[in-house]
């Protein structure tokens, strides 16, 4: 089973994915697979440009989980899509030394569930889940993956609001 384990900057993918490797999946960073596919790169505003038709196309399944931001693009069974409260996200995010600009971009999208419809344009919500990691932590996390993994959790998505939070953090 191929798990995309997706998420806007900062909301913990990277974290959640090294918990789940410590208990024992197999994890695939998204980092890793799309050096090939690269068209752009900016460093001073750390972003990339990905041909995601082509990386999606060409990559292999695996049984395991893949983790990044553009996870949810592939053919994958279930997607876990990690949210995080726009406030909390714009000091996680300040805290890594990101550009002001690049903060401003990834908490709008974040408030405006940007990777949610991205993913449910692609997966049967059937196939989804949306974690709150705002106040969870690593391990808490964690578990609810491998409980929706095991299909001991439904599938949720759409509980989470934050576009109150557009006017005070945007």
């Amino acid at each position: 089973m191929m798990v995309g384990l997706t998420g806007t900057p900062g909301t913990g993918k990277t974290s959640v994915a090294a918990e789940l490797e410590r208990r024992g999946y197999m994890i695939v960073h998204l980092l890793d697979t799309v050096q090939p596919y690269i068209l752009e790169e900016d460093r001073a505003r750390q972003t990339m440009v990905v041909d995601t038709d082509r990386w999606v196309e060409e990559f292999e399944h695996v049984d395991g989980i893949i983790e990044g931001h553009l996870a949810h693009l592939l053919p994958c069974d279930l997607v876990v899509v990690l949210r995080c409260r726009p406030d909390v996200l714009r000091r996680r995010l300040e805290q890594r030394g990101y550009p002001e600009a690049k903060i401003a971009e990834n908490v709008e999208a974040e408030a405006l569930d940007v990777i949610l419809i991205e993913t449910l344009e692609e997966h049967p919500y059937e196939h989804v889940m949306e974690v709150d990691t705002t106040d969870l932590s690593v391990e808490g996390c964690a578990w609810m993956v491998e409980r929706f993994i095991r299909g001991e959790l439904p599938p949720s998505c759409g509980s989470i609001d934050w576009t109150d939070y557009l006017e005070n953090w945007v």
